[in-house]
């Protein structure tokens, strides 16, 4: 089969890897179907590695995608604990917690210290053909809702999972830093839970276009402060809830500087270069508090409500569209931010 391997930094090959072969116990066989690219594998794809996760050799990137199921194992039951059949589309959980540990029995799969997770070193991920995933982790798709719709279902429940620990209210004023494809759908939700205002900041300016479109108030922060646009439009208090949804640096210090005292500040991104840092005697004299955002746990039911019953959009991220056999280019025009790149899709099979 056909799948997109990573050597190293920006260098992405096509190539024949062998068939996974039937499902073991538990798993089905799925015919990938789209695949998004998240800025988590950007990271892998720019630098070899993310965080301290370094790919050590031939990597298959991918982890937002749907498929359709071609071979399920007997007894294999989805995410809803149901039987699950061939031909059934579904939208898939890159994320494999153990079920058994401590952290999975408490009601955090997110911090599962045997987590696999798809096309993150050494588990392989969906920019392939078929693969191999635990029935457990696929949830069935209505006619309704395709398959690149199918694929954004995991970077909403990501923005789910960032909104659940903001705690947002009513009349709530928020700042989200970075209108990516994350800050957007973080920004619907935050819409959707009763925020008002919601100040979204970034560089590019059609990004800060979706931004405005649903519903937030534009700033970009290379024309002008951000910090104290807010601050002002805020009667000098700040944020109530600040949510870092950029690649880290300079945005989590500005976190700090932007929530108001007693603020809440929620970080969702990546780092490049692994390190987190703020003014500590802004934070300390501000008492914010302070919450790092893993991932999701128990989103994609929610996620798959919202987009069904048309409370949220995903499909106007989609800028571009691929085959598989031009995924090294995808990478490049998205790490590039060429084109008015916002989402990229790579269709598999095309």
């Amino acid at each position: 089969m056909l799948a997109a391997r990573l050597y190293g930094p920006s260098d992405l090959r096509l190539e024949e890897v062998p068939h996974p072969g039937p499902p073991g116990p538990g798993q089905v066989l799925i015919r990938v179907k789209a695949t998004g690219l998240c800025g988590s594998d950007l990271h892998s794809y720019l630098d070899s590695r993310i965080g301290d996760t370094r790919v050590e050799g031939p990597l298959i990137l991918g982890h937002e995608f749907s498929g359709m199921i071609e071979t399920a194992s007997l007894e294999a039951l989805d995410g809803h604990f149901e039987p699950i059949r061939p031909g059934t589309r579904v939208a898939v959980n890159p994320a494999q917690p153990c079920g058994r540990c401590s952290l999975c029995r408490e009601g955090h799969p997110n911090l599962c210290r045997r987590l696999h997770f798809c096309g993150n070193y050494p588990d392989g991920g969906s920019l392939c053909e078929w693969i191999h995933m635990p029935a457990s982790c696929c949830f069935p798709l209505p006619d309704a809702i395709d398959d690149v719709t199918g694929a954004l279902l995991e970077p909403l429940g990501v923005a789910i999972h960032a909104v659940d620990l903001a705690c947002i209210c009513v009349a709530t004023n928020v700042a989200i830093l970075g209108a990516g494809p994350i800050g957007l759908l973080i920004l619907q939700m935050a819409k959707l839970a009763g925020a008002d205002p919601v100040f979204v900041t970034d560089r590019l300016r059609w990004r800060l276009e979706l931004a405005r479109r649903f519903g937030g108030i534009p700033i970009n922060f290379e024309k002008e402060d951000a910090t104290r646009r807010i601050l002002d439009q805020t009667d000098g208090l700040g944020a109530d809830v600040v949510i870092e949804a950029a690649w880290g640096g300079p945005a989590v210090e500005q976190a700090a500087e932007i929530a108001r005292p007693g603020g809440r500040v929620v970080l969702v991104g990546i780092p490049s270069d692994d390190r987190l840092a703020m003014k500590h005697s802004t934070a300390r004299r501000k008492g914010l508090s302070i919450t790092m955002s893993r991932r999701m746990k128990h989103a994609y039911p929610r996620a798959l409500h919202l987009v069904q019953n048309g409370l949220v959009d995903v499909r106007s991220l989609v800028s571009h569209r691929f085959p598989l056999k031009r995924a090294a280019e995808a990478f490049q025009l998205n790490a590039e931010y060429r084109d008015n790149v916002s989402k990229v899709i790579i269709d598999i099979g095309l």
